[in-house]
């Protein structure tokens, strides 16, 4: 376990605390959470560049053409 200390303006401070309170959380559990959320969302990203550098563009649009064509037989 590390110890991070960060300088946030006074009223997001304050936002973050009455955030944790209503969630019944402390502060650290609530930053716990927080980043937990960003980094997932973080390796998402990472993830889904990863598979479109390596993708095959053709195939990708061909998928999407019958996407549109199934969404427009639903309609």
């Amino acid at each position: 376990m590390s110890t991070l200390t960060i300088r946030l303006p006074e009223d997001t401070a304050q936002r973050l605390k009455s955030m944790a309170q209503s969630r019944g959380l402390s502060m650290n559990k609530l930053m716990e959470q927080l980043s937990a959320h960003a980094l997932a969302a973080w390796d998402t990203e990472n993830h889904f560049r990863a598979m479109a550098a390596t993708g095959d563009v053709q195939r990708a649009l061909a998928v999407l053409d019958q996407l549109d064509a199934l969404d427009s037989k639903a309609s």
